[in-house]
C-alpha cells in the first residue's frame, strides 16, 4: 500500500488523464457498444413475441402479458438503480486510485440488491395466485411463478454489469445483454412449443421461464469474465492507495443514487400494471365473459406491443447521444447550441417515428395477418388496436426527447413526476374507456396516448421554464410528417396494386414496405425534412447520408 504525497500525485495524474481526449474517446466507444447491444437485445425481445403469439394466441398471451408487468416492476425495484449507482461509486474511487474501496462498494451494493431480489422473488412466487386473482386472470399464476426465479439472479448480474461499467469496460455488459436475450428466446420458445398442445397456461409459463433461463445464461458468462479478470483485480488492489471509508458511508451514498433512479424507473412498469389491473376487471364488469376478456387483453400484449416496440430501439439510441450533448451545452450556457441539440434530437426522432406510425396505420391489416398467419381471426381483431397504439410511437418519442433533455440540464426528478401524473391520467382514461363495450381494450390504448400527451406537455413546459428552450414547430413536426404522409400513400397504393397482381398478402406487404422505405428515403431529403447533422444522430447515419449524396437527393 502507498500513501502521502505519492498518493496525491497519483490522484492528480488520474484526474488530468480523465480530462484528456483519450478518455472522451473511451466514453464514446463505451456508449456506442452499449447502444448497439441494447438495440440487438431489444430486437431479439420484440421478435420473440411474434412466433410465440402464433403458437399460443391471444388467450395464451393474456397469461404472459399479465405476468410480465409484475415481474418488470419487482425487477425494477430490486435492481434498476444498482448498475448506475455501482458504476458511479466505482468510477469515482478508481479515479482517486482507490481500488480497494471501489471493490468494497461493489460488494456492498451486490448484497443490498441480492436481499431485495430475494424479497421480490418471495412476493412474486408466494403471491402469484393472489396477484393473478386480483388481476382477474387466475390462469397467469403459473407464468408469474415461472418468471419469478429470474428475480433471484438479476441482482448479481446487474451489480456485476455496474462494476465493469464503473471501470469503463462496457463489453461485459454488451456481451451478457445479447447472451441473455438469445437464451431467453431459445428457452422460452422451446418450452412454449413443448407445452402449447397440452395447456396454454403451461405454454405461457414456459415462455416466461425463458427470462429466468436468459438471466442464468448471462450470469454464467459474466462469472466467467469476472473469474478471468481475477489476476488484474489483485494487481489493482495491490497498487491501490489506502483511504479510510466505512460500510455506513458507502451505504448512504448508494441509497442517494439508487432511490431516485428506482422511483423514476418504476413509473413505466407501473403503467403496464395499470393495464393488467384495469383491463380484465373492466371487461368482465361490462358484459364480456372470461374467455372473451382474456382474448381481448391478449390482443394488446401479444399482437400489437411487439410491433409497436420495434421502432423505439432507435429512440433509445438517440437519447444516449442527446443526453451528454444537452448537458455540455447547458453547462457552458450556450443557448443556441442547447436549442440546436434538442431540435436535432427531436427532429431525428420524428423522421424515424412518423413513417412507423403512418405505415402501421395504413398497413395494419396486412402486417398483422402476415405476421400472425396462424391466428388470422385474432389478427384481424387486433387491427384497430395497432392503429391506435401506432400513435404512441411518436408521442413516446417526443416525451423521451423532452425527458432526456430535462435530465441533461440537471432536472432529474421532474420527468419522473410528470410521467407519474401521466400514469394517473392513464388510469382514469383507461378505466372509463375500457368500460365502453365498443372500445374495450382500445380504451387502454387511448389511455396510453393520454398519458404520453400529459407527460410530454409537462416536460416541454418545464424545458421552457428552466432552459428557455424554443422549438421550430414547422421544421420539427410538420415537414417530416408531410414526407411520411407521401410515403403512406405510396405504401397503400403499392400494396393494393401488387395484391391485384399476386393475390399474396405476404408478398404484397413485404414489397409495399420496401417501396415505402424507398419513397420515404427520397422524400425525406427532397422535402428537407432532415439535415446532415440530424441524420448522423441515427446509428450508421453518416453512411445513410453518403448514399443520399450519391443519389443526388442530398448535398
Amino acid at each position: 500500500m502507498q500513501n502521502g504525497s505519492e498518493d496525491d500525485n497519483r490522484i492528480n495524474e488520474r484526474e488530468t488523464a480523465g480530462m484528456s481526449e483519450a478518455a472522451s474517446a473511451t466514453l464514446l466507444k463505451g456508449a456506442t457498444i452499449l447502444a448497439v447491444a441494447g438495440i440487438v437485445s431489444k430486437v431479439f425481445g420484440a421478435i420473440f413475441r411474434i412466433p410465440l403469439t402464433n403458437m399460443i394466441g391471444a388467450e395464451g398471451q393474456s397469461y404472459y402479458s399479465a405476468a410480465y408487468p409484475v415481474y418488470q416492476l419487482l425487477y425494477t425495484i430490486a435492481t434498476a438503480g444498482f448498475p448506475v449507482a455501482i458504476s458511479r461509486m466505482v468510477s469515482e474511487r478508481i479515479a482517486r486510485g482507490d481500488y480497494i474501496n471501489a471493490h468494497k462498494s461493489y460488494k456492498l451494493a451486490l448484497k443490498v440488491s441480492a436481499v431485495l431480489g430475494v424479497i421480490a422473488f418471495a412476493i412474486m412466487f408466494v403471491g402469484a395466485g393472489a396477484i393473478a386473482r386480483f388481476y382477474k386472470n387466475p390462469g397467469a399464476e403459473a407464468s408469474m411463478r415461472a418468471v419469478s426465479f429470474a428475480l433471484l439472479l438479476t441482482p448479481f448480474l446487474a451489480s456485476m454489469r455496474g462494476y465493469y461499467q464503473g471501470r469503463q469496460e462496457m463489453k461485459p455488459t454488451a456481451v451478457t445483454e445479447v447472451t441473455e436475450q438469445m437464451a431467453r428466446v431459445a428457452a422460452g420458445l422451446t418450452l412454449a412449443y413443448i407445452f402449447y398442445k397440452t395447456s396454454l397456461e403451461k405454454a405461457a409459463a414456459g415462455a416466461t421461464f425463458g427470462a429466468s433461463a436468459g438471466v442464468l445464461a448471462a450470469l454464467i458468462v459474466m462469472m466467467f469474465i469476472y473469474r478471468s479478470d481475477r489476476g488484474r483485480r489483485k494487481k489493482l488492489v495491490k497498487d491501490s492507495i489506502l483511504r479510510k471509508e466505512t460500510d455506513r458511508q458507502r451505504l448512504k451514498e448508494l441509497l442517494i443514487f439508487v432511490v431516485p433512479i428506482t422511483i423514476g424507473s418504476s413509473i413505466m412498469p407501473i403503467m403496464f400494471n395499470i393495464d393488467a389491473a384495469i383491463v380484465m376487471r373492466r371487461l368482465l364488469a361490462t358484459g364480456w365473459n372470461m374467455t372473451e376478456a382474456k382474448k381481448l387483453y391478449g390482443l394488446m400484449g401479444g399482437y400489437t406491443d411487439p410491433i409497436v416496440s420495434m421502432p423505439l430501439v432507435f429512440v433509445d439510441a438517440i437519447c444516449i447521444s442527446l443526453m451528454p450533448a444537452v448537458t455540455t451545452a447547458f453547462t457552458l450556457k450556450n443557448k443556441p447550441e442547447l436549442d440546436g441539440h434538442i431540435k436535432a434530437g427531436l427532429k431525428t426522432m420524428m423522421v424515424i417515428t412518423y413513417p412507423c406510425m403512418i405505415g402501421l396505420m395504413v398497413l395494419a391489416k396486412p402486417i398483422l395477418t402476415m405476421l400472425y398467419f396462424k391466428k388470422p381471426d385474432e389478427a384481424m381483431t387486433a387491427v384497430p388496436t395497432l392503429q391506435i397504439l401506432s400513435v404512441t410511437i411518436v408521442l413516446l418519442a417526443i416525451m423521451r426527447a423532452f425527458s432526456t433533455s430535462l435530465q441533461g440540464i440537471g432536472r432529474m426528478l421532474l420527468p419522473v413526476w410528470n410521467l407519474f401524473l401521466g400514469a394517473v391520467v392513464k388510469t382514469i382514461v383507461s378505466y372509463v374507456l375500457v368500460g365502453i363495450p365498443a372500445l374495450n381494450v382500445n380504451g387502454a390504448a387511448m389511455g396510453s396516448i393520454a398519458a404520453y400527451i400529459t407527460a410530454g406537455t409537462l416536460n416541454y413546459l418545464a424545458l421552457r421554464k428552466y432552459a428557455g428552450v424554443s422549438l421550430d414547430v414547422k421544421s420539427i413536426f410538420v415537414t417530416p410528417l408531410y414526407a411520411a404522409l407521401i410515403m403512406g400513400a405510396g405504401a397503400m397504393a403499392s400494396y393494393k396494386l401488387i395484391y391485384l397482381i399476386t393475390s399474396s398478402n405476404a408478398v404484397s406487404t413485404m414489397l409495399a414496405i420496401l417501396i415505402a422505405v424507398a419513397v420515404y428515403f427520397v422524400t425525406v431529403f427532397l422535402t428537407g425534412a432532415i439535415s446532415r447533422e440530424e441524420i448522423e444522430m441515427i446509428p450508421k447515419g453518416d453512411a445513410i447520408y453518403r448514399i443520399a449524396v450519391r443519389m443526388k437527393i442530398a448535398r
